[in-house]
C-alpha cells in the first residue's frame, strides 16, 4: 500500500469508547500510549457528558449503600 505523505483520516470515537475511557480514568490506569489514541480520537463535549454521568453514577451508588448500611 502507497502512502501520499498525507496522515489518514482517523475515525472518531463513539460516546461507549468515551465512557470506557473515561471509565479508566475514574480508576487512574490510563496507559500512556491509550491516552494519548484518546486525545486524538475523543471528543471534549463526549469527554465532559461522560465524566458528569458517571460521577453522578457514582455518588448516587454511595448514597445506597450508607441508605442501605444505616437501615
Amino acid at each position: 500500500m502507497m502512502t501520499t505523505g498525507q496522515p489518514t483520516a482517523r475515525r472518531k470515537a463513539g460516546f461507549l469508547e468515551t465512557i470506557k475511557a473515561v471509565g479508566w480514568s475514574f480508576f487512574g490506569v490510563r496507559g500512556r500510549k491509550g491516552h494519548e489514541r484518546d486525545l486524538a480520537r475523543l471528543h471534549p463535549l463526549h469527554v465532559i457528558l461522560a465524566g458528569l454521568l458517571m460521577a453522578a453514577v457514582f455518588v448516587l451508588t454511595l448514597v445506597v449503600i450508607v441508605r442501605v448500611v444505616a437501615a
